[in-house]
């Protein structure tokens, strides 16, 4: 099969959907891989490496015309139009974007959006979503203490001792337990929240505090366990205690890293503009959900604002930021991903009864063609 991989054209995107590494793997398999040229060069893969690899180095038309195609993002209609139709394409293709959705099914693509991959022990080694969070929560804290006019860790001097930096977290996802780890290591005192309780543990053994609102109800109990592995939109009144806690907790914090999303919703409010006018001056505010309309309203996405005497950091690819780690991480998710429709023949074999390949289909032909 011949495998295609473009260089991503999106504003900011610097990674790269496959590495030398697995581009190796692909021409082990009896793959032809064109990777086009400069595709990998952000991601600190020049393509002398590729080329080490056994790919071929092509034009952006010789890789988006290949049977297969490897992206990192959606393509936009001036790559849909150099795609040939009946072509698979494999991606973070944003599931929820119903637009996008029906430009590739109008240009006969069969696509699948790795996000949509059901939260599963089976699924792990291919959870795109997971493996960029990772990153999003480990970069979040270094721009945090790149915008904190203070010190991260506390610090004996003979000029006197300063006082380690107080970090609030909210949500304990991937990439919120990230970021605990992350400014754990930089010495900050750190409080959590998140609306699982199952989380807790988590949380604290990383070496936060949890900060814990009660539930008032078994709606709210229950509501609060999430749905495979994500988080569901609470009640308004535990909203508001919630609110309550985190302002009081917020104020009192020098850095804030929200993190809280909601697939296929806008993001829930978090951070109130009248917590952020309780914050310190100085206080930063790193906003995770900026690209899903922020946690915070006074978010900027892609932006580093100041409001009330507080930095708001709205970066919306914090992942790309770490374009080599995070290019080789999403390379080997996609290479797990194929190996679920590649037979050992090298022939492209969509089994829709594969409830990881099902949940990830996005567009298709009819059943009995994939099923051919």
């Amino acid at each position: 099969m011949q495998i295609g991989i473009p260089q991503e054209t999106r504003a900011g995107e610097t990674r790269v959907a496959a590495t030398p590494e697995t581009v190796k793997k692909y021409v082990a398999q009896g793959h032809e891989v064109i990777v086009q040229a400069g595709a990998g060069v952000r991601a600190s893969q020049p393509d002398s490496a590729y080329e080490a690899a056994g790919a071929r180095i092509g034009t952006a038309a010789q890789a988006l015309g290949a049977e297969l195609v490897l992206k990192v993002r959606a393509p936009d209609e001036a790559e849909l139009g150099q795609m040939k139709p009946g072509a698979t394409l494999v991606g973070m293709l944003n599931p929820f974007d119903a637009e996008n959705n029906a430009r590739m099914a109008a240009a006969g693509i069969v696509a699948f959006a790795l996000e949509a991959a059901p939260r599963t022990t089976r699924a792990q080694s291919m959870d795109v979503l997971s493996s960029q969070a990772n990153i999003a929560g480990y970069k979040a804290v270094l721009e945090a203490a790149h915008h904190y006019q203070r010190f991260m860790p506390m610090l004996m001097t003979a000029a006197g001792t300063v006082k380690a930096a107080r970090v609030l977290i909210l949500g304990a996802g991937v990439a919120g337990l990230q970021a605990i780890a992350t400014a754990k290591r930089l010495g900050a005192v750190i409080e959590a929240s998140d609306v699982r309780p199952a989380v807790k543990e988590q949380i604290e053994s990383l070496g936060a505090k949890f900060l814990d609102v009660p539930f008032e109800t078994e709606e709210e109990r229950e509501i609060a366990q999430g749905v495979g592995g994500y988080a569901r939109p609470m009640p308004p009144d535990w909203m508001r205690r919630q609110a309550e806690l985190v302002h009081q907790r917020a104020s009192q914090a020098d850095i804030v890293i929200t993190t809280a999303l909601i697939p296929g919703r806008p993001a829930p409010v978090l951070l109130e503009e009248e917590t952020v006018m309780a914050m310190k001056p100085g206080s930063v505010v790193v906003d995770l959900a900026a690209a899903q309309g922020g946690n915070c309203p006074l978010t900027v996405a892609d932006q580093v604002v100041e409001r009330h005497g507080v930095v708001l950091v709205g970066h919306t690819n914090l992942a790309s930021m770490v374009a080599a780690d995070a290019s080789a991480l999403y390379a080997r998710n996609v290479l797990d991903f194929l190996k679920l429709i590649i037979d050992k023949e090298g022939k492209l074999a969509i089994n829709l009864e594969d409830d990881i390949v099902e949940a990830c289909l996005t567009t298709r032909r009819d059943k009995m063609a994939l099923a051919s």
